[in-house]
């Protein structure tokens, strides 16, 4: 199996594939997902929320912002975390400061992984609208919750991987 994560880990810190899933991140976050007319904003978007907060936002989407939503979260939603994926794991594994910390690269598969789950939570009540219950809602903002966190965890990473890289590369400038 670690095989397998390797060679997926080794495609994805290639040049064109990183290249190419930075530019799918880019153009879901900034262009896609603000036109989605769905009458608010996204409740992924959101670092946690509470039944009352999700019926005041499914309420502002309307019927047929819920219908929008409720199609782009299964088909766009599952394409986005694939994008942010390839990426944060390919540049993780890419500039990773030493061997061992190769493992840092499932943190963005996990994430993604995790994302899924929540575009299913999400899907449902947008679907069961306006029969949520309290319970439901809370487990969709866990898992809401939990992505934001895994998200912090390997974009500091990435920064942190990036910046040891660059020092690396100054450094072995200055010597020469």
């Amino acid at each position: 199996m670690e095989k397998l994560f390797r060679k997926y880990f080794e495609f994805a810190a290639g040049t064109r594939p990183l290249l190419i899933s930075f530019t799918g991140v880019l153009l879901m976050m900034l262009w896609i997902f603000p036109s989605l007319p769905i009458g608010g904003e996204m409740i992924d978007l959101k670092l946690s929320y509470d039944l009352a907060a999700i019926q005041q936002a499914l309420l502002q989407y309307g019927a047929h912002g819920r219908t929008v939503y409720a199609l782009a979260s299964p088909t766009l939603d599952t394409l986005f975390p694939l994008l942010y994926v390839t990426f944060f794991a390919g540049l993780l594994y890419r500039f990773r400061p030493n061997e061992k910390l190769w493992l840092a690269a499932f943190v963005p598969l996990v994430a993604g992984v995790w994302d899924l789950c929540e575009n299913a939570q999400i899907t449902a009540m947008l679907l069961q609208y306006p029969e949520l219950s309290a319970r439901q809602v809370a487990v969709a903002s866990f898992f809401t919750s939990t992505k934001h966190l895994l998200s912090a965890l390997y974009e500091v990473a990435a920064v942190s991987f990036l910046l040891i890289y660059a020092a690396r590369r100054f450094s072995e400038t200055t010597k020469s």
